[in-house]
């Protein structure tokens, strides 16, 4: 109970917060098929499809759940991410204090587990739902496999494998998981004796025993490849000789953080090839020296080896080596891997005072006052989560060179209507990165805002240079090339994006108006304006007034004015409907037109308006 009361006093406050504008619009909110909550359609699909670049259908569907029980409501979807992470923290006690008898241990642990700062993201962030329930998984593998261990049975195998395919479903960083119950054999569970003659032969054994558990693994490691192959396209930008630099240096500053707390922030730079050579050997020193510490200590202190290999190898997936994103670091990666580093020292220390006359009462003092400094300065980073501009701020003031942090403020004051404000923070981040596409990609939304045409235009071409796929930019630089006078490169623009995304009614309904009304013959074609606009009617499920419009013009094109006029009709009515009176004045008007037996033109197309647009 102390432990519950614990974990929710620290993060109680964010059943107050708001969603924050990184990944959470791709997770939760801007996710119609997670929005539209929990149905047979959205669950085949949670297993079918890639949801934000990785494979996770439990995360999935425990986001829809949220949805269809409490809305968008982002408190609620707070509390569930809390009520894990304390469900986690119980389960971790519950696991170490039967595999080792150790009562305070395991609670001190699990207290630091519970409130350690570095957790802060996996348990504030609603986009990190992945962590806290794999880490409610991972715990049940722990408790699943002692009690297998104690009395072996197939069905008691069968669960176990059950609930590690369940933690991988939730996330795949739990591939390492057969290592770890290959370490807890060699303790706590003692599977593994270091002086029988027969060790190799039990380690075989015992990793024969976990191949259906490896097999599980591999199946997950090949997805989220797959998955992640666009995102893992940093890879290629980096060098191998930079990625290993920082995944050795990024271990060391895992271990520092854990004792020393200070500056964490939502996204830390990569520090690319500016990390200094002295830095990279004294990492590499440290982590030699505490590698053979642990194995020369194996006998005498087990807990050390096994604990340190935690750490070391539940890293692997998430070090760096194969780069996802442009981050050099990350707080949520430490989330499950430092149990094993809090393991190591609490009975390391427990070990070197039990001479102590006064051991149980110092450690026992020592103990309160490290959860509750930790306590409080979880409190304080988990207040920086409050909000979007709170969070991205605070990032700024603690780093150097975070053009992701300045692409998020630029997008918060893009959504508020302080146009100089968001330009100046997205050129900001465009400066430390020119590759950054989603700069590239605001910049110019915020540039079109003001008016900014041609400068709008620059950062749409840069965006689609490095985001060639992206469909909504496609649509909206021919947009803009309309209003330029630019129209065969816009039917260029547009064309590319139907090519990309089939599918796409924005693209088609534009190409549709053009082709039906540009004043110039040489573009017109009333047959393929046609074929579009049905094209877009059809995607938009007859939903959308604006398509009749479009709809309508083509059919004109083509002489089919009575087509024109009852498609036009039913637009108006449709807009009257949806309480768009100048949209059904306009039809209205254009009715007029089509039963003098007269098709549309739109003068704006070539001297520099708009055309309308499917969305």
């Amino acid at each position: 109970m102390s432990l519950i009361i614990l974990t929710w006093a620290v993060f109680i406050q964010t059943l107050r917060y708001d969603f924050v504008n990184y990944d959470d619009p791709s997770y939760v909110y801007q996710n119609t098929t997670i929005t539209s909550g929990i149905n047979l359609a959205n669950l085949a699909w949670a297993f079918t499809h890639i949801h934000s670049e990785n494979w996770h259908p439990l995360t999935t569907i425990t986001h829809m759940l949220d949805c269809q029980l409490y809305g968008l409501s982002a408190g609620w979807h707070h509390f569930t991410n809390v009520l894990l992470h304390a469900i986690a923290v119980v389960l971790l006690f519950l696991a170490l204090q039967q595999m080792t008898g150790a009562l305070w241990r395991s609670a001190f642990v699990s207290a630091v587990f519970a409130v350690h700062p570095l957790h802060v993201e996996s348990v504030a962030w609603i986009a990190e739902r992945k962590d806290v329930l794999s880490a409610f998984f991972f715990m049940l593998t722990l408790l699943a496999y002692l009690h297998y261990t104690r009395t072996p049975s197939i069905g008691r195998y069968l669960t176990l494998a059950l609930v590690v395919l369940l933690g991988l479903m939730s996330k795949p960083m739990l591939v390492t998981l057969p290592f770890v119950l290959l370490l807890l054999d060699y303790w706590p569970l003692g599977r593994i004796e270091a002086h029988r003659s027969n060790t190799g032969r039990q380690v075989l054994h015992l990793v024969l025993e976990k191949i259906p558990l490896i097999m599980l693994s591999a199946v997950s490691s090949i997805v989220t490849i797959l998955a992640q192959r666009g995102a893992i396209g940093w890879t290629e930008q980096l060098p191998v000789s930079e990625r290993i630099s920082n995944a050795i240096v990024t271990y060391v500053v895992y271990i520092r953080q854990m004792f020393w707390p200070a500056g964490l922030a939502v996204f830390y730079p990569h520090p690319e090839n500016r990390l200094p050579i002295w830095e990279i050997s004294l990492a590499l020193i440290v982590l030699g020296g505490i590698t053979a510490a642990a194995f020369v200590l194996r006998k005498k202190a087990p807990y050390f080896v096994t604990g340190w290999l935690w750490y070391l190898g539940m890293l692997v997936p998430v070090i760096g080596l194969l780069q996802v994103g442009w981050q050099g670091h990350a707080d949520r990666y430490t989330y499950l891997p430092q149990i094993g580093l809090y393991i190591a020292v609490t009975w390391a220390v427990t070990d070197l005072t039990r001479l102590w006359r006064f051991q149980r009462k110092a450690l026992g003092a020592v103990a309160v006052l490290i959860v509750g400094a930790l306590s409080c300065r979880a409190w304080l980073q988990t207040s920086y989560w409050r909000d979007s501009e709170t969070l991205f701020t605070h990032a700024l003031a603690v780093t150097s060179n975070n053009d992701v942090a300045l692409n998020n403020l630029g997008i918060i004051f893009l959504d508020k209507g302080q146009l100089d404000a968001a330009i100046s923070k997205l050129q900001a981040a465009i400066d430390l990165r020119p590759e950054n596409a989603p700069a590239h990609d605001n910049l110019a939304k915020a540039l079109l805002k003001k008016g900014q045409l041609a400068e709008a235009m620059v950062h749409y071409r840069k965006f689609l240079e490095l985001e060639p796929a992206n469909v909504e930019a496609r649509n909206t630089l021919g947009t803009v090339l309309i209003q330029q006078g630019h129209v065969k490169e816009a039917i260029e623009q547009w064309r590319e994006a139907l090519a990309t995304q089939p599918d796409n009614g924005n693209a088609a309904s534009n190409l549709a108006w053009v082709f039906a009304t540009c004043p110039e013959d040489s573009i017109r074609n009333g047959a393929q304006a046609v074929e579009l606009a049905e094209k877009a009617f059809r995607i938009s499920g007859g939903k959308i007034p604006m398509i009749y419009r479009v709809l309508a013009a083509a059919y004109a094109e083509t002489g089919r004015f009575a087509d024109a006029v009852d498609t036009a009709q039913r637009g108006a009515e449709l807009a009257t409907v949806q309480r768009n009176p100048a949209l059904a004045a306009e039809l209205e008007n254009n009715i007029a037109l089509y039963r003098s037996g007269s098709p549309q033109r739109d003068p704006t197309i070539t001297n520099g308006s708009s055309s309308p647009d499917a969305e």
